[in-house]
């Protein structure tokens, strides 16, 4: 470190004229080393704050731009959640009368199988009461063909020639009177 400083020092003792070197009187040095410092700062910086400024319009320009694509998805965001509540109004919509079509459907359902199980039922106490009826009247056939029988087989046993004879007249009797009430 010393022989930098020697060179320094060295430098500050050679003679100005003709040659360059460093010096190292700062008093005498100072106001030229920051004019020339301040001129190439003045020449340069030109161009710097040229850059500067179109980067700062660039940088503006972009936060604007940001701002209006933040403002476009903002009000698409809320058109979106506007359409998403009428999608849900109407899927709520959907789902009651669903649920309502469910009901009506279920108590139809309900309705119509009383309506044929009371029609099978009613069927059913027809068929039994047609089936009795039926069994009755076959009953009393019988019965009515074993009482004719028997007064058949009572009158065959009772009934001589002559009564026989008589029964046969008074039968052409009343169809002969019968016959004059006709004519």
């Amino acid at each position: 470190m010393k022989n930098v400083t020697d060179s320094f020092v060295f430098l500050g003792h050679w003679p100005a004229a003709g040659s360059f070197g460093f010096n190292t009187d700062i008093l005498a040095t100072n106001p030229i080393n920051l004019s020339v410092v301040l001129g190439v700062l003045i020449f340069f910086g030109k161009g710097v704050s040229d850059l500067l400024d179109n980067r700062k319009q660039r940088i503006l320009n972009t936060i604007r731009n940001s701002e209006e694509l933040r403002e476009g998805a903002v009000e698409q965001l809320e058109k979106a959640r506007a359409r998403l509540r009428d999608v849900e109004i109407e899927a709520e919509r959907y789902r009651a009368n669903g649920y309502y079509e469910i009901d009506q459907e279920k108590l139809n359902l309900i309705n119509s199988t009383y309506k044929t199980l009371e029609q099978q039922e009613n069927s059913k106490n027809e068929t039994i009461q047609f089936e009795q009826q039926k069994a009755i009247n076959q009953v009393r056939q019988r019965i009515f063909q074993q009482a004719l029988q028997g007064a058949l087989g009572t009158l065959n046993s009772c009934l001589n020639n002559e009564l026989h004879l008589r029964t046969i007249n008074a039968n052409i009797g009343m169809f002969g009177s019968m016959k004059e009430l006709t004519d």
